[in-house]
């Protein structure tokens, strides 16, 4: 089975990335043989940046996104979305991939569910 989860907000200012990212997490535990694909769109391409600092105690989109691929989980952003946003030419976390819609809506249409947030 392979699951979508599509993010919009920013990685911080409201929980969805972090609950996107609790859902993966959780899917690759419970189910090991389920394939987990996140694609960043809007805001949420700034989840792909390095070098994140939170306060202790408090969750970490940069931490959570490399649980999600050190699993085997693949993260594309949106190539428009990050130049709309001056970031196209920053570096990303390792693993994740530049995308376009014609790879996203490809990645639609070959999973078997697919989550926004």
């Amino acid at each position: 089975m392979t699951v979508l989860i599509v993010i919009n907000d920013a990685p911080y200012g409201t929980e969805k990335a972090y609950n996107a990212l609790r859902l993966a997490m959780t899917i690759q535990k419970e189910s090991s043989e389920t394939e987990v694909r996140i694609f960043l769109l809007a805001d949420s391409v700034t989840c792909a940046l390095p070098g994140q600092t939170t306060p202790q105690g408090y969750y970490n989109i940069e931490r959570m996104l490399k649980s999600v691929l050190l699993k085997n989980g693949k993260v594309k952003l949106c190539g428009g979305c990050s130049e709309a946003r001056g970031i196209a030419s920053l570096k990303l976390l390792e693993g994740v991939q530049m995308s376009n819609m014609k790879e996203f809506t490809e990645w639609v249409l070959s999973s078997d569910r697919v989550l926004t947030f």
